[in-house]
């Protein structure tokens, strides 16, 4: 989001062959401090010289009292979080002057003070706010691993008309004194469960413009090829004609 250089340019070059769909990860939609408004006005400038087909942003909290923590955290499922949110996305949408999208969060503990399931969160905040969703698959997997929920009925549950994306990635597994963890790290291929429940959510709600994040142990092209040509066969014809005009 610089005034130019090298990045500018390549994004130019590959805006001009391909839509862009952006995505945020700084704006910490999910804390309890006022938005970044430099940081938004940053964004603004890049919706406004890229025109992406996509924008979206975390349900996380990544900074607050004026420090930033340089990571994802999910915030507590309450009804004042929940105004909080619904705010600041009615602020980022008005200053784009475009829909935005939210993605859920991977999570490692869960709140104690949490009184709303997290995809009946996410719906709620499509509702109140005209956004969309973009459903992290991957995510699921993890949170509902880490945290006991069931991940197919969180599936279910999802809004299908609100959702606009999807992601599809990698996790690795860490034990430590008999603890297990998954860690959504974007690192290896998209495992079994996560295609299960990729399919599960394609079957009631037809494809979406869907992305395998793989940024780190970064494989070969032909990899990650293999990884986006096996998304697209859990699409009939008709579906992956819709996705890609979705992203168009």
């Amino acid at each position: 989001m610089g005034a130019g250089g090298p990045p500018l340019r390549w994004l130019d070059a590959v805006r001009e062959r391909y839509p862009i769909s952006l995505h945020g990860v700084c704006l910490s939609v999910g804390g309890r401090d006022p938005l970044d408004e430099a940081h938004l006005e940053r964004l603004a400038a890049l919706v406004e010289r890229v025109e992406p087909a996509l924008i979206s942003e975390h349900l996380a909290w990544s900074a607050d009292d004026g420090f930033f923590l340089n990571d994802l955290l999910p915030p507590p499922l309450t009804k004042q979080t929940l105004a909080r949110i619904s705010e600041h996305i009615d602020q980022i949408q008005t200053r784009l002057k475009r829909r935005i999208l939210i993605e859920n969060p991977s999570s490692y503990l869960d709140w104690a003070c949490n009184d709303i399931p997290e995809a009946a969160f996410l719906n709620e905040i499509a509702q109140r706010t005209g956004c969309g969703l973009l459903l992290d698959i991957n995510n699921v997997f993890v949170s509902a691993a880490n945290i006991g929920f069931d991940a197919e009925s969180y599936v279910d549950e999802i809004n299908a008309d609100s959702v606009g994306e999807i992601h599809l990635a990698g996790h690795s597994v860490d034990t430590l004194q008999n603890v297990t963890l998954l860690v959504d790290n974007h690192g290896d291929h998209v495992c079994d469960g996560v295609w299960s429940l990729y399919e599960r959510f394609v079957q009631r709600a037809g494809a979406r413009p869907t992305l395998v994040e793989w940024d780190t142990n970064t494989p070969p092209l032909d990899i990650l090829a293999c990884e986006a040509a096996k998304a697209a066969t859990f699409m009939t014809p008709a579906d992956l004609k819709e996705a890609l005009h979705a992203a168009n």
